[in-house]
């Protein structure tokens, strides 16, 4: 299942602020050295999210409180293909493995299966990318001090400075900024705080709490409820490339007449490059192989 475009907005810009103590004024920045600093990350952000970055293969641990499953995934020039490798912690059993042996096979004799993930995949990155775009008028932006990032999970704390200091800044709406449409419209409900690598200029963490319910679809669709909340860490995986690490989510969602909880908890780790121009078929190959390096399986 997709994630709906409202909850897309929120990853894009979220987390529960954490309170950590701020790091020695000597690492303080002046005002508008912090102003100049969080600009230059955002339009970092703005400027990498378009690029074709390389691709890359990884493994995503997505939890929630009923269930648990672990990916393989490779991201090719055809949209990422997955395969699944375990249930709540445990290998696939021979009747599991064959679903997926013949999911994988109804993906090489239909392309028109693959076409419509990639689709689904380039509606949400036209999303992201209006949304980027939106941030430095979307929010106010005020600085919090230096932190230790240390004080980050270890994924995004290996992104960080050589000092071990990230500069942390909390944002809240800009009470001018007008959303164009309904998947921009949970951007005025949303606080929370921001840390940036000052050495790389990137965004390590983000997170944001709902300050209150916000329709979505002009309440025809929906209702996002106060209250919920989501956290982002990123960090740079191998070689200059950014990815999304660690993703945590706790929302609660009307959808027409029906209300989903959203309570997962997903984890990417395992980064390994792929070659360029590998198609969906070559990947699934590689998926198959198993026990092959991301190395060796590009050959």
């Amino acid at each position: 299942m997709r994630i709906p475009l409202p909850l897309l907005c929120l990853l894009l810009l979220a987390v529960p602020a954490l309170g950590q103590p701020a790091a020695s004024s000597a690492e303080s920045l002046t005002p508008a050295q912090a102003q100049a600093l969080v600009g230059r990350a955002l339009s970092n952000e703005i400027r990498s999210a378009p690029d074709s970055n390389h691709p890359m293969r990884f493994q995503l641990r997505k939890s929630s409180p009923r269930l648990t499953t672990t990916k393989d995934i490779v991201e090719t020039r055809d949209g990422a293909v997955a395969r699944l490798l375990s249930v709540n912690d445990s290998p696939l059993g021979p009747a599991d493995e064959q679903k997926e042996q013949a999911r994988l096979d109804a993906l090489l004799s239909d392309p028109s299966l693959q076409r419509h993930r990639k689709q689904g995949e380039d509606s949400d990155t036209g999303i992201v990318l209006k949304l980027l775009r939106m941030l430095p008028n979307a929010f106010l932006y005020q600085y919090a001090g230096p932190i230790a990032s240390s004080a980050a999970s270890s994924a995004a704390s290996s992104a960080a400075s050589p000092a071990g200091i990230a500069q942390r800044f909390t944002f809240k709406p800009n009470p001018q900024f007008s959303p164009p449409d309904y998947e921009t419209q949970a951007l005025t409900a949303l606080s929370g705080e921001i840390w940036i690598d000052p050495a790389q200029e990137r965004v390590l963490k983000l997170e944001g709490h709902l300050q209150q319910d916000t329709d979505y679809g002009w309440g025809i669709l929906g209702r996002l409820n106060k209250g919920g909340w989501v956290e982002l860490e990123q960090a740079d995986v191998g070689g200059k490339q950014w990815r999304i690490v660690h993703v945590q989510m706790q929302m609660t969602m009307r959808i027409l007449f029906k209300t989903k909880i959203f309570d997962t908890v997903e984890q990417m780790s395992r980064f390994a490059p792929v070659p360029q121009g590998l198609d969906y078929r070559q990947a699934i190959k590689m998926l198959r192989s198993g026990a092959e390096s991301a190395a060796q399986t590009g050959r």
